[in-house]
């Protein structure tokens, strides 16, 4: 099929940028080579909103940083998505790091962010009652926040679909030809053809690039390794709780999650170009964790982990990390959107505002729709109502009254929904991002039988199809009896 733009890649930033060319009446394609959206780093990170004092001043990174900071309230508002404004603060446990807090507050006000301050030991503590002992001060930035990123990846595709984009999973291109004005991409589920293409490949993006010939950047994997606490851990942080940044990355962090569980990570291992899917956790950066994290909040311990996990951010080789944006040099209709490690979660919204501002420029011949459909409704989520509101809906319909996931309170209900949702759910692991069925402390131990066969039964296939997270993730092969 023809389309007007084929977005390559749906994590956050592809979902974003085709929610924003979703308002232009055009035909939309949004492509990813997983079962599902939000399968790369956009799963797997530390879902924080960045103040956008780490930044180098007068980059592309900086601005966007800060932009998008002030826009992830609204457009989380508008998706139904959860956020919380809860505040950052960069620790320090010496003079010198007192020098550091200095320097990023500096940067942070030429930066633009707003309400900075640097605190003293006793108002920290007064913040954060089980910080070490050794804390002296910190920089506090209230525009700080936490999100849950693969929500926002789910609900923008969702609002893409929603005003006509196509979303196509296990789409994975291999290969790119342009020819008479337009792009042939060869996808593991037929070839599209496309006037334009806009690449948010992730840690791939200079690979699908190299399929034009742009060989301008080379991305490497950064592998970042966490612990995720038990709700039970909560109580012990109260807010983003930073260490002093080095050269690679703002260190290892403790913070809530927007669903009441803590985070402790990551670490920050460049790995080899051909390691693109090392998603493996170690003994070593485990440790890593631990131990740094010990020095933070001393009385949080990993006896209450309920799992653990490694994600990849795509690290620019070279000594200029800033975000690239641009149409190649190889073809104006070809728009690279690469490199971007944190805070790309952040800068999300900005960044997809700055692509569809750069396109609408390079054709201006595309209309805005007379009908854009800005919000996403929000899903039922149980666990949140009232008494008296659980009651109405498992009145109109009992399936939301079957509780499925005993530890987050999942309904049969629920679960149905997220199948049938536009960009819906095909395997176990899909279920969980949209609903937490088996993201509670036993990981789906109980639960995780009965989502299988929900999935079968809606989705028509035999419980031996079921996979856990696409291809090559058979939870169950045949019978024994």
């Amino acid at each position: 099929m023809q389309y007007d733009v084929a977005v390559i890649g749906a994590g956050v930033v592809g979902a974003m940028i085709t929610r924003e060319l979703s308002k232009l009446d055009m035909n939309l394609v949004l492509l990813e080579k997983a079962g599902d959206v939000a399968m790369g780093s956009s799963k797997a990170n530390s879902a924080i909103v960045h103040a956008g004092f780490d930044a180098e001043t007068g980059s592309l990174k900086a601005k966007l940083n800060v932009q998008g900071a002030s826009l992830m309230a609204y457009y989380c508002n508008k998706l139904s998505v959860p956020y919380k404004n809860i505040g950052s603060l960069v620790v320090a446990y010496s003079w010198d790091d007192m020098q550091t807090l200095e320097t990023l507050f500096e940067r942070g006000f030429e930066n633009g962010v707003p309400n900075m301050e640097i605190i003293s030991q006793e108002r920290l503590r007064a913040m954060e009652p089980y910080i070490s002992e050794e804390a002296i001060g910190a920089l506090w930035a209230p525009t700080a926040g936490i999100v849950s990123p693969y929500e926002l990846t789910i609900a923008a595709a969702e609002n893409a679909i929603m005003n006509g984009a196509r979303v196509k999973r296990n789409s994975g291109v291999f290969d790119i030809e342009y020819k008479n004005d337009m792009f042939y991409l060869s996808t593991a589920t037929g070839v599209i053809k496309a006037k334009y293409v806009i690449n948010c490949a992730g840690i791939f993006a200079d690979k699908i690039a190299n399929m034009i010939g742009d060989t301008s950047f080379k991305l490497i994997p950064r592998k970042g390794e966490y612990y995720l606490l038990d709700k039970t851990e909560r109580k012990m942080v109260n807010h983003v709780l930073f260490q002093c940044p080095s050269a690679m990355g703002k260190g290892i962090l403790v913070s809530p999650t927007a669903h009441g569980n803590v985070l402790m990570g990551p670490t920050a291992l460049d790995l080899d170009f051909d390691s693109k899917l090392d998603v493996d956790t170690t003994i070593e950066g485990l440790n890593e964790v631990k131990f740094s994290v010990n020095g933070v909040i001393p009385q949080l311990t990993t006896r209450n982990v309920i799992t653990s996990f490694a994600g990849l951010r795509a690290h620019r080789v070279g000594d200029d990390n800033d975000f690239i944006i641009a149409p190649s040099k190889e073809n104006e209709h070809f728009i690279n959107v690469a490199g971007i490690e944190s805070p790309g979660l952040t800068a999300a919204p900005a960044i997809a505002r700055y692509v569809g501002k750069m396109f609408r420029e390079m054709d201006p011949s595309y209309e805005k729709k007379a009908e854009f459909i800005s919000k996403r409704p929000a899903p039922i989520r149980m666990a949140e109502l009232s008494p008296e509101e659980r009651a109405e809906v498992v009145k109109k319909d009992p399936r939301y009254g079957r509780i499925i996931c005993r530890c987050e309170g999942i309904t049969e209900g629920e679960i149905i929904d997220a199948i049938k949702a536009p960009c819906g759910a095909r395997d176990v692991d899909a279920v969980k991002r949209r609903t937490r069925s088996g993201m509670g402390r036993c990981q789906g131990g109980f639960c995780g039988s009965k989502v299988v066969e929900i999935l079968a039964r809606e989705l028509d296939i035999p419980m031996n199809k079921v996979t856990k997270h696409g291809n090559g993730s058979k939870i169950l092969y045949n019978k024994t009896k």
